[in-house]
């Protein structure tokens, strides 16, 4: 994305900076876009803070019409800020843009984000365990009713038959 700085806009050797703070991503270009105004300007853009992001510190430029200026940021950075100083009538006007530096997940990181959640998922079918205690209550309730000792045994025989496949399909 172009950050779009406008020269001489409001006044002579104005800086009229964009409202919110330009981004860029770890490895890539900050890009910056000078758009005079008025007269031919020289610009200084430099950055004090700015060393563990990039190598660039001082540029000065001559500014006729429009000018693309390039900050290109090193691959391997954590996230964080820095500023870009841009002095204009040899020191008379100042405007510091703020840069925010954004580091793309990486593939490990995306990997670890998308780990088991701490609740177990839906997934649509009915686990066969709950199956088992299911039939299990069912075969249970008409032994409580009937009194037939089968369906005792048979509720019994459900519910341990769906713990043991539960237990064993564990990984």
């Amino acid at each position: 994305m172009t950050t779009e700085i406008h020269l001489n806009r409001s006044g002579i050797n104005t800086i009229d900076l964009p409202r919110e703070n330009a981004q860029v991503e770890c490895g890539s270009t900050l890009k910056i876009r000078f758009k005079n105004r008025g007269a031919p300007i020289h610009i200084t853009a430099t950055t004090s803070n700015a060393g563990m992001f990039t190598d660039f510190f001082h540029e000065n430029m001559y500014v006729i019409d429009e000018i693309m200026f390039g900050i290109p940021l090193r691959k391997e950075c954590s996230p964080g800020f820095f500023d870009v100083d841009i002095i204009a009538g040899y020191g008379a006007m100042k405007a510091t843009l703020r840069v925010e530096v954004i580091v793309k997940p990486s593939r490990e990181e995306q990997v670890l984000a998308k780990e088991l959640p701490i609740q177990p998922e839906a997934h649509g079918r009915p686990h066969l365990l709950m199956v088992a205690m299911a039939l299990g209550l069912v075969l249970y309730c008409t032994w409580y009713y009937t009194r037939i000792e089968i369906f005792n045994l048979a509720a019994f025989i459900a519910l341990i038959a769906g713990a043991l496949f539960i237990w064993y399909r564990q990984t």
